[in-house]
């Protein structure tokens, strides 16, 4: 562009900003409307973003908390040499193979190492710390140092009470003092009967979690090399010669400040993820596109109020270039207030909601107080670019008026376009191919993509169908005629209104048909390992500690709080003499060759041998893995056997005399053949051990809980070589205990053994708060939309009020009028996004249903369920948002003078 061009193009555009500023100040109340619409969205994302960089601390910010008052941080690492870089992030052996160190090691030892002089202090980053609260058996995480060595002190901060100086006395965090339900001075006993007394309330900025502090001397259990550092004050700098012998010796170095002679490590780029961004592009997209659609009316309005003011200027000698600028400056304006706002607002916010977020939900404290300049930066550029794209279609639309009619007031009424609705139909079509293309693949980014231009489409096929409807409203009565009549003239405000309902129910809806299918498909696959209600009594201490008490004493204390329940030995099968402590005991029912499934469940098959499969009743498995707590294989004489599969008392009395004989039981009728069951032991390490076989005679326990399981009597564990090892008890239960009732079991059986109480819950993956807030979220974007473009059209429609005021029409006729007009917008903008939402849902789930029919192993298909919860509260939304346009209407008709 010349320089001749740009000087003008550039007075144009001052004039035009100074004429949008005059108007923002002239319409004070659309003006707020539109700043605060534009600031809500920036006040979130700066909330944000100021958090966000806070929350990352700098080097320095690190080192602080990691080093204390000392000058470097030392790890033992390993016993032979290692090479590290120049902040003791990155280590590695200098020669192969590396010699880990697991002896434990002195201050004195530590000190040996560095020069005359230097201090030393040990802290142990992570310790085991298990007591019991209420009975129960509860692990928190502890930390060993001593707050009163000088270097370590700063690492914490005294809230109250004093710092622990002796082996028996503790510090916990805050909130662990009100999980422990201690104060200060009381006793805290852990499990294994260590006795510690409470003396202070100590913080640690990195940690705001449940946190104990123990004194350095005697940690309880083993800790990992990883978890123990040694800080040190030396008397003078760091040089290249100490960190060599260090180093030497297996210690690796960080300090506060680079080391010398060694790289600094240089990571790779870090990318970001490309489906992780391109999904926050789209939703960001989606976000600006409802922004957009609700600021919109707001533009629209403005413009034909001001139609008169535009048709001075195109007299004055504007052309159309200069019509469009005066409008986008508005957007221009407006955006960049919305974003000043939303900016100040957000960074306050940030600031002042720090010490909840640090709590609450980063559970560490901040760094220093920062804003992320560029990420503030195109916040702000995005919201005015927010406000240029609300006022770019009424911009078009003002270039384009004829100016004789804007000169006398009169409305123009709108030429259709085919262009649009064709355009609208395509990227319809088009984005239901790409979201169906999308979930077949498993690809959230194409899914979305096929979302938004879907919603596109639908967005530009909006204004042709309120021409439609405003056809049909001819049959209607007086007021819904007028408010279909108004929609249809005022296209450019009551679309972008209809739209943005309609793009947040439409998501919503097609979220929650989502989730809603998606719990049904899990309450399809939830297999329970017992059944639901059945209490499971599982030791907690090492098997080798003793044996458990008999089943009968149990019984007596489970009884006082289930009087009705009955107690069994729960055992199972062991391997005589294990190969090494790291070989396990596995035991099975042989299946015969003859029903065995070709393809195994973890095989890569080709596309002939899925189908083969899956066409092959040998590979139908006849029960799923089951959830939570299982163990395939048992030792039982008959006792537990109810307890575990809740049959029938008639098949448990006949397995019972099976298990009698010698034989076992199953659960899969493949393992029969002829009456007798092949079972087969041995041990499970990688070395192959031969394995121990014997045919028994076997039951088909029918009825009860549909998990694979196979029960051995000890006369047929005997026979493989086995031996039984009891891992707990077995409680048979006419209901599922309470909670009160499992803390009351667990506290009956404290003074007994190390027993866990499991009970096993039935499903309850309950999807209705996110359902409800899906609503939630929609219906206010509904209300709020009715209510601008309501109010707008009220606003614009002063003169038809005074004409029906003349005529002699009744004065409920207005309020009348403004339920019908928020009807239009809530209730079409409601059908059109349920529509879309289901459709788009259903497009999603057939597609994956497809998928999976062709998946081996075959897995099971997503159901069509449609959210009864979020349907009615969309439903309910279109009706408060009428009765609240009824409400907040006042009934008296306006008489204005007309110019015309």
């Amino acid at each position: 562009m010349s320089r001749g061009r740009i000087v003008p193009a550039l007075g144009s555009w001052r004039a035009a900003l100074r004429i949008a500023r005059r108007e923002a100040r002239r319409s004070r109340g659309r003006t707020a409307l539109v700043l605060a619409m534009i600031a809500l969205p920036v006040l979130g994302l700066t909330f944000a973003a100021a958090s966000y960089d806070m929350a990352q601390l700098t080097r320095a910010e690190r080192l602080d908390r990691r080093l204390g008052a000392a000058d470097v941080e030392l790890r033992w690492v390993a016993e032979n040499p290692q090479v590290q870089d120049a902040w003791g992030t990155s280590y590695w052996p200098a020669d192969e193979p590396a010699v880990p160190r697991t002896r434990p090691l002195s201050a004195d030892e530590v000190a040996a190492q560095l020069p005359a002089g230097s201090r030393v202090t040990r802290i142990r980053w992570w310790v085991p710390f298990e007591t019991r609260i209420d009975g129960r058996p509860v692990s928190l995480d502890a930390r060993a140092l001593d707050l009163t060595n000088p270097l370590a002190r700063p690492l914490a901060t005294l809230r109250a009470g004093r710092r622990p100086t002796a082996p028996d006395e503790i510090a916990v965090s805050p909130q662990a003092r009100r999980r422990l339900g201690v104060r200060l001075g009381d006793p805290v006993r852990t499990t294994d009967g260590t006795t510690y007394r409470l003396v202070g309330v100590v913080e640690f900025p990195d940690d705001l979690r449940e946190l104990v502090t123990l004194r350095p001397e005697t940690p309880p259990g083993p800790v990992a090399p990883s978890d123990e550092s040694w800080l040190a004050d030396l008397p003078g700098p760091v040089n290249r010669a100490l960190v060599d012998r260090l180093n030497a010796h297996g210690i690796v170095v960080g300090g506060r400040v680079r080391l010398p002679g060694r790289d600094e490590s240089v990571p790779g780029p870090n990318l970001p993820n490309a489906e992780e961004t391109g999904n926050a592009v789209l939703v960001g997209g989606l976000g600006l596109l409802e922004v957009v659609l609700l600021v919109g009316p707001a533009f629209a309005v403005g413009v034909r109020r001001r139609r008169r003011d535009l048709a001075l200027v195109a007299v004055a000698g504007g052309d159309a270039a200069h019509l469009r600028r005066i409008v986008l400056a508005d957007g221009v304006v407006l955006g960049a207030g919305g974003a000043a706002l939303g900016l100040l607002l957000g960074v306050g916010t940030a600031f002042a909601g720090r010490p909840l977020v640090e709590q609450y939900v980063m559970s560490a404290r901040f760094g220093a107080y920062r804003v992320f300049p560029a990420a503030l930066a195109a916040i702000a550029a995005v919201a005015v670019l927010a406000g240029v794209l609300a006022a770019l279609a009424p911009a078009w639309t003002a270039a384009r008026q004829d100016v004789v009619a804007g000169l006398a007031g009169r409305r123009q009424p709108p030429r259709r376009r085919r262009r649009w609705l064709v355009l609208g139909v395509l990227l319809t079509v088009i984005g239901a191919a790409v979201a169906a293309l999308g979930a077949s693949r498993t690809s959230p980014t194409v899914v979305l993509a096929g979302l938004v231009l879907g919603e596109l489409g639908l967005v530009f096929g909006t204004p042709t169908l309120i021409g439609l409807l405003a056809r049909a409203g001819r049959l209607l009565p007086l007021a819904p005629r007028l408010a279909l009549r108004d929609a249809s003239r005022n296209r450019s405000s009551a679309a972008p209104a209809i739209s943005a309902v309609m793009a947040a129910v439409a998501g919503s809806v097609a979220l929650g048909m989502y989730v809603a299918s998606d719990e049904a498909r899990q309450r399809a696959q939830w297999q329970p390992g017992l059944p639901p209600g059945h209490v499971l009594l599982l030791r907690t201490d090492d098997p080798d500690a003793g044996t458990l008490p008999p089943a009968g004493e149990v019984a007596e204390r489970v009884r006082v709080v289930l009087p009705t329940a009955t107690v069994a030995p729960l055992v199972v099968p062991v391997c005589a003499k294990p190969a090494s402590p790291e070989d396990f005991c596995q035991v099975s029912a042989m299946l015969p060759p003859e029903r065995r499934c070709p393809y195994g469940p973890r095989d890569t098959v080709t596309d002939a041998e899925r189908v083969r499969a899956l066409a092959d009743p040998r590979c139908v498995r006849p029960f799923r893995d089951p959830d939570g707590f299982y163990q395939p294989a048992y030792v039982d004489d008959g006792a537990a056997l109810a307890a575990l599969t809740g049959a029938p008392a008639t098949e448990i009395t006949a397995a019972a005399r099976v298990l009698a004989a010698g034989g076992v039981v199953v659960t899969d009728p493949r393992l029969l053949r002829d009456g007798r069951v092949t079972v087969v032991a041995g041990h499970g390490s990688v070395d192959g051990s031969p394995t121990a076989s014997a045919t028994v005679p076997g039951h088909l326990l029918r009825g009860g809980l549909s998990v694979d399981r196979l029960v051995l009597s000890p006369a047929a564990a005997s026979a493989v070589g086995l031996a039984g090892g009891q891992v707990g008890y077995a409680v048979d239960t006419t209901g599922p205990p309470s909670a009160a009732q499992r803390d009351r079991l667990a506290a009956e059986l404290s003074p007994l053994a190390a027993l866990t109480v499991q009970v096993e819950e039935v499903h309850r993956s309950d999807q209705r708060p996110l359902l409800l807030l899906l609503s939630i979220g929609a219906g206010l974007i509904t209300l709020g939309a009715a209510g601008v473009a309501t109010g707008l059209a009220a606003a614009e429609g002063r003169r038809d009020l005074s004409t029906l005021a003349a005529i002699g029409a009744d004065p409920r006729v207005r309020r009348v009028l403004s339920v019908c007009q928020a009807g239009v917008i809530a209730v079409l903008g409601s059908v059109l996004g349920l529509l879309a939402g289901l459709g788009s849902a259903a497009i999603i789930l057939i597609s994956l249903n497809r998928r999976y029919a062709q998946a081996w192993p075959v897995e099971e298909p997503y159901p069509l369920v449609v959210p009864g919860l979020t349907i009615a509260v969309l439903v309910v939304v279109p009706l408060v948002a009428m009765l609240g346009a009824g409400l907040l209407t006042r009934s008296r008709l306006p008489v204005e003078r007309r110019l015309d």
